[in-house]
């Protein structure tokens, strides 16, 4: 399952930014197998290897369902303190500096019966205890639940987003449940001050990109690998210089596209377009932020000028303030490692 990758290098130690990263698909092997020990193992799981194995998706469909078995294993508040920990020390290895991470309320009030509040409080406590990276909550108010569940979950975020929460997103099933209902969630979002992003152009095509631009106003468009099947979609992305958060190889592994060759990063980059490079689920996915950019280089031709314009680009998409971004960009141009070539 996992893919091979070149550690250590100049990828591994160049600081990096993440902005399209799934708490519950960031969660470190050991740490869930240690979940799945503690509420008493799982029948079809015996062993680590197999619990490995389960990551191996015959479509989008099939990934969610994995994604939904992974889930049971998050059953109490503590549990969420101990992952946020676990993904925050995992970051802090990888030197990604800077993240917005997507958290799903709604996956587990509904099947848990656990309290939104209560829940990213827990996850701020286990941030807290890794100081050492900056990680801000973008809450996932899952597509699948329906509008009116969103609009709760929203108003439940709301009174808690002193805890690091900046901005909401609508994941899921894509293909199932177009964005065009959750206008008015959004823009109840956008009133509370929150920032906006919305999975789109992943298993769906441009229509539900269009979607999201029109009726949602996102600020980001989470993936949009299939925009290109509207040119006039890319010219709408290009001049109004909204964001991509691009995940190359997430899309391979659940196979939005066939080969890594495939994926439209390249034309994109080519045009113009505001791309940045992300992880979206790389414990589900076998990959890291380091690889991904390693095989855009490798295979689709980036130069490390251009990949460090990709970083930058991810600092100048995030959510932080103009000062914050300045600040930032300024620290990685003079890491040590920027210009290093290997």
């Amino acid at each position: 399952m996992t893919l091979t990758h070149p550690s250590p290098g100049w990828y591994d130690r160049i600081p990096k930014v993440e902005l399209h990263l799934h708490l519950e698909g960031a969660i470190p092997y050991a740490a869930l197998w240690e979940l799945i020990q503690k509420y008493g193992g799982d029948p079809e799981t015996p062993t680590l290897e197999t619990m490995l194995g389960r990551f191996d998706y015959k479509d989008f469909p099939h990934f969610i369902e994995t994604w939904i078995w992974k889930n049971q294993f998050l059953r109490e508040y503590e549990d969420f303190t101990f992952i946020a920990e676990a993904v925050a020390n995992d970051l802090i290895e990888q030197n990604i500096r800077y993240v917005e991470t997507f958290y799903s309320p709604p996956d587990f009030t509904d099947r848990h019966g656990l309290i939104t509040q209560k829940l990213t409080e827990a996850i701020h406590i286990g941030f807290s205890r890794v100081p050492e990276v900056e990680i801000n909550l973008v809450a996932d108010l899952v597509r699948d639940f329906g509008p009116e569940k969103a609009a709760v979950t929203l108003a439940e975020v709301n009174e808690v987003k002193e805890l690091g929460v900046i901005g909401i997103g609508i994941g899921g099933s894509e293909q199932d449940f177009p964005p065009e209902p959750f206008r008015e969630v959004y823009e109840q979002a956008r009133q509370f001050g929150f920032h906006t992003s919305a999975h789109a152009g992943e298993v769906a095509g441009a229509e539900s990109v269009w979607g999201a631009l029109r009726s949602l106003e996102v600020e980001r468009v989470g993936h949009g690998a299939r925009a290109e099947e509207d040119p006039a979609l890319l010219d709408y992305l290009t001049e109004h210089r909204i964001p991509l958060e691009m995940c190359p190889l997430s899309n391979l592994r659940t196979g939005v596209v066939k080969s890594l060759d495939e994926h439209p990063v390249r034309r994109y980059f080519d045009r113009g377009l505001m791309v940045t490079i992300n992880s979206d689920d790389p414990k589900m996915f076998g990959n890291s932020l380091a690889e991904e950019y390693w095989l855009l280089e490798r295979q689709l031709g980036f130069t490390r000028d251009e990949i460090r314009t990709l970083i930058l680009q991810g600092i100048q998409a995030s959510w932080m303030t103009e000062e914050a971004k300045a600040r930032m960009a300024a620290s990685f141009r003079s890491n040590p490692s920027w210009e290093g070539e290997s």
